[in-house]
């Protein structure tokens, strides 16, 4: 009798799932297509079609030749190439504006797992993702970085660490501008509120997208300020 309530609850629980996806459809965010029961976030076809970085080497790869010269790095990684109108962007932006957290757990999961593999992030004592400002975190509501970070964080087994580094003023929009121009509006721009915690420390720096390395310039040059810190970068995409 009780497998047979349970058998009936169960096909209920199913029907008013598939009732729910009628109306509210479980969508890959790349390419709009219902998603199967065994997918998430995005169907098999687009993962497969994504545009991964070859981070075979963790310590020269495309992030670390970006920011050669400019921030010392002891290693870098990327998860996927973004381009202005590929699937990448579809996933950035349901992140970043959408206030779709599930993506940031999916990727982080999932390039989590990729560094993991590596054994080359063993030595981190703690992630910290480039801030917002505060009024920019209040008008968005969130920080697009905190559930990559987390889950990050999750599957590392590295301290997550938000509200250390911090952004003094909210900065005008940098699409347009040049990689000069960009850190000449960044430098200065960071602080660190508790800079004992950070003596003789290895941070990884997160980030969602790198296009100059302009901003990640700015927040290394802060946390190198830091007694005996050492720095690595892992960021979602990295513009080719």
């Amino acid at each position: 009798m009780f497998f047979s309530i349970f058998t009936e609850n169960a096909k209920k629980m199913k029907g008013l799932q598939n009732l729910f996806n009628l109306f509210y459809p479980n969508v890959c965010v790349c390419c709009d297509q219902y998603l199967l029961d065994q997918e998430k976030i995005v169907c098999i076809e687009c993962r497969l079609d994504l545009p991964f970085i070859n981070n075979s080497d963790i310590s020269s790869n495309p992030l670390t030749q970006t920011l050669e010269g400019r921030v010392f790095l002891e290693k870098g990684a990327s998860f996927l190439y973004y381009h202005p109108q590929g699937k990448v962007k579809k996933l950035i932006h349901q992140l970043k504006y959408k206030n779709n957290q599930k993506v940031g757990v999916f990727l982080g999961e999932w390039f989590g797992e990729k560094l993991l593999e590596t054994n080359k992030f063993s030595d981190i004592d703690f992630i910290i993702p480039v801030p917002l400002h505060e009024s920019k975190l209040k008008l968005r509501g969130y920080n697009q970085l905190t559930k990559f970070g987390k889950s990050l964080s999750s599957i590392l087994k590295i301290e997550y660490l938000e509200g250390v580094l911090i952004r003094n003023s909210m900065t005008k929009t940098q699409t347009f501008k040049k990689r000069v121009d960009r850190f000449k509006n960044l430098i200065n721009n960071f602080s660190i509120i508790n800079t004992d915690i950070l003596i003789n420390k290895h941070v990884l720096l997160i980030d969602d997208v790198v296009t100059t390395g302009a901003t990640l310039e700015a927040c290394s040059i802060e946390l190198l300020k830091v007694e005996n810190v050492k720095i690595s970068i892992v960021t979602i995409a990295l513009t080719e």
